[in-house]
């Protein structure tokens, strides 16, 4: 992980320099439950894509779409690589415009007519259409859909000189690459990050297809019971509520490139903290001990160990129903299906409910917002999907994200 970018500035970054207090905490929790309301995750709101190859990726699809009430037509199959690991142009060929194409047929997308053009393009180029009506916001990838694409030298984008030479890169996330899936047609640049317009988002409905982004998740993980079972925690924390301790192992960083990792996950620990989570802030620079006593985790933060580490090593780990647990960490996901193997895998298997990794280097001002995200998660009524868009400074980039998109864990606060 190494410390390239400003990442952008937003009203929410620069009003969050001093942490609220408890009262202004909660004030904005009313404020923002009461705008949650407008735009509640629906199983209708969901497109679920599996791979057809594999018949467990069927099972997994067809038991989310029954546990969240996913209409039959938005249950969708594709022939793909049953590697976790896709080329480029299969990825163009067999997931993109396939799914494009049935998203239309479907009638759950609506263009309108190619009268458009990209700003500042060639007066030669050929118009595209742009998304006027879209009756999803969600897509679920399955177990058994590839994680990664690939890095394709041979192919050449004009402007990627423009770039810093280590971002000159075309290998993604499928993730992130597919939430680009809508917008310009799904002509959109390869090399290197897009900057993601919704980063810090205070308003979920603009959190859609008709603005260019499609929020895609995916059930997976090293086993398809697992994949499975990220739906039925989610449903069992929205019933019964989140509850549990909030763990964060920062660094103790005050200066330096690699600070702002450190302040995510300070700001994250006073959030939590404000909500009435017992919080355990550490702030030295080596990890949890392996016996460190963590137990009820609905909350686990932590950074820049290689190999999994501390409590982890245990065979058993005490996850709460809908606990987010993450670890930054540049290669935390460049596998999600071979078990015991990498942090994102192993967060999976002790019992995580939702998470967050990293197929490739991705810097660390194109990584996730922490703080973004767990507040939006955990305070703010946002469903998992689109906490984790909120805290994307960039799209078409190395995130992978796995979880229901749907899991709120505010919703039993706000009924």
């Amino acid at each position: 992980m190494k410390p390239v970018g400003p990442s952008s500035a937003s009203q929410w970054r620069r009003g969050r320099r001093q942490c609220p207090n408890a009262s202004s905490l909660l004030a904005l929790v009313v404020l923002w439950l009461s705008l949650a309301a407008r735009c509640e995750g629906q199983g209708s709101e969901v497109v679920v894509v599996f791979n057809s190859r594999l018949p467990e990726s069927r099972e997994v699809a067809n038991h989310y779409a029954r546990q969240r009430g996913v209409p039959t037509n938005q249950v969708l199959g594709l022939e793909l690589p049953t590697a976790e690991a896709m080329s480029r142009q299969e990825f163009i060929n067999l997931l993109q415009k396939p799914l494009r194409k049935q998203l239309e047929i479907q009638k759950l997308i609506t263009y309108g007519p190619a009268t458009n053009r990209f700003p500042n393009g060639n007066p030669a180029d050929k118009p595209f259409r742009v998304i006027v009506e879209a009756r999803i916001r969600y897509a679920a990838l399955c177990y058994g859909v590839p994680v990664k694409i690939l890095e394709d030298s041979s192919f050449i984008e004009p402007l990627a000189e423009k770039l810093k030479a280590e971002l000159r890169r075309n290998a993604a996330a499928v993730d992130t690459q597919l939430a680009c899936l809508l917008d310009w047609e799904g002509v959109f640049p390869w090399v290197g990050p897009v900057p993601n317009p919704f980063y810090s988002a205070t308003n979920r409905a603009a959190l859609h297809p008709t603005n260019g982004l499609l929020m895609v998740t995916r059930l997976d993980g090293p086993s398809a019971a697992i994949a499975r079972g990220l739906v039925d925690k989610a449903m069992e924390a929205e019933t019964n509520g989140l509850w549990g301790r909030a763990y964060i192992d920062s660094r103790g960083l005050t200066n330096g490139g690699y600070k702002v990792g450190d302040d995510w996950m300070r700001q994250a620990a006073s959030a939590v903290r404000q909500l009435g989570y017992e919080t355990v802030l550490d702030e030295k620079p080596e990890t949890f001990s392996a016996g460190y006593p963590m137990s009820q985790v609905a909350l686990y933060l932590g950074w820049y160990d290689q190999q999994v580490s501390g409590p982890f090593t245990r065979s058993t780990v005490e996850f709460m129903p809908g606990a987010f647990a993450y670890h930054l960490y540049s290669f935390s996901a460049q596998t999600l299906r071979t078990p015991h193997q990498g942090w994102t895998t192993t967060l999976l298997e002790k019992g995580a409910t939702c998470t967050m990794g990293m197929v490739h280097e991705p810097y660390l001002s194109y990584t996730p917002d922490l703080y973004v995200c767990v507040a939006a998660l955990m305070a703010f009524g946002y469903t998992f999907g689109e906490a984790a868009y909120a805290s994307q400074t960039v799209l078409s980039w190395q995130t992978t994200i796995i979880g229901d998109p749907l899991y709120r864990p505010r919703a039993r606060t706000e009924d």
